[in-house]
């Protein structure tokens, strides 16, 4: 029990702590400025990106954080409206849309020598290869295919 009391006791003692001298503040050169590819034009939703919608600015290297080269954004399309000077990124562009939503559509189904068209509308939007959902026209019958063209998507039974 007298063991407990002294041990308690050590414990409650302050201990004067050595002195310390301040660590010097780190020194950091400026941050170095990067090129980065910034839009030249305004871009509107929807409009396809070309290698001359952009231009090459020197930015610092936060800004060019997650920016798309412009070679890498040639031929994808717009989400959302773009200022120009902006920084392009993933989530602003996408494959393009070859079938809109809303949109009347050619349905095809091949099976061998056999093909069968139809016309419907897409219940969605969607790029080369990407799947989508479409209503026939005439049968209002709802099928899910892939996106094979501009307006065309074909059924895989």
């Amino acid at each position: 029990m007298i063991y407990r009391i002294a041990f308690i006791a050590a414990a409650l003692v302050p201990v004067p702590a050595p002195a310390q001298t301040p660590a010097p503040a780190p020194v950091r050169a400026a941050p170095e400025q990067v090129e980065v590819a910034v839009l030249a034009r305004p871009v509107q939703r929807g409009e396809i990106l070309s290698a001359d919608d952009f231009v090459y600015e020197k930015r610092s290297p936060n800004m060019g954080r997650g920016a798309i080269e412009a070679e890498a954004a040639k031929g994808l399309e717009a989400v959302r409206p773009l200022s120009p000077g902006s920084v392009v990124r993933i989530s602003d562009i996408i494959t393009p849309r070859l079938v809109r939503r809303g949109e009347p559509v050619l349905i095809a189904y091949k099976a061998g020598a056999l093909t069968i068209t139809t016309q419907g509308r897409a219940l969605a939007s969607a790029g080369a290869g990407e799947p989508v959902r479409v209503v026939t026209s005439s049968t209002q019958r709802t099928l899910d295919g892939f996106v094979a063209g501009n307006g065309l998507v074909r059924i895989a039974y």
